[in-house]
C-alpha cells in the first residue's frame, strides 16, 4: 500500500486537509493506520468526531503509534470515540 485509495472529491475543505495529514504523518506505519482510517471513515465521521480526530493528528508519531499498538496505555485525557474507532480499525488490519 503506498497511500490514499480514496479521492478527496465529495470532501470539504476541512476533510480534505485532515485526509492529506492522515497519509502524510512523518512516520510510514502511522501513515498507513491513520491513511487507511481515514480513506475509510473520513467522509461518515460527525462534526465532534472530526473536531477529536484533529486533535488526535496533533499528537506527535512517537507519541501516538505506542498507544495505537497497545504498546503504551491511552492517557484519559485523549481517550475518545474517535480514537477507539483507530483502534478497532487497526486490529481489522491488514498489511
Amino acid at each position: 500500500m503506498t497511500g490514499t485509495t480514496r479521492s478527496s472529491e465529495g470532501l470539504d475543505a476541512h476533510r480534505r486537509k485532515l485526509l492529506f495529514r492522515s497519509w502524510h504523518r512523518g512516520m510510514r506505519e502511522m501513515d498507513l493506520i491513520l491513511g487507511t482510517f481515514a480513506d475509510a471513515e473520513i467522509g461518515a465521521l460527525t462534526g465532534e468526531e472530526i473536531d477529536q480526530y484533529e486533535r488526535l493528528l496533533d499528537i506527535p508519531d512517537t507519541e501516538f503509534l505506542p498507544m495505537v499498538t497497545g504498546e503504551r496505555p491511552v492517557p484519559a485525557e485523549i481517550d475518545c470515540a474517535v480514537l477507539q474507532k483507530i483502534l478497532a480499525f487497526r486490529h481489522s488490519l491488514t498489511f
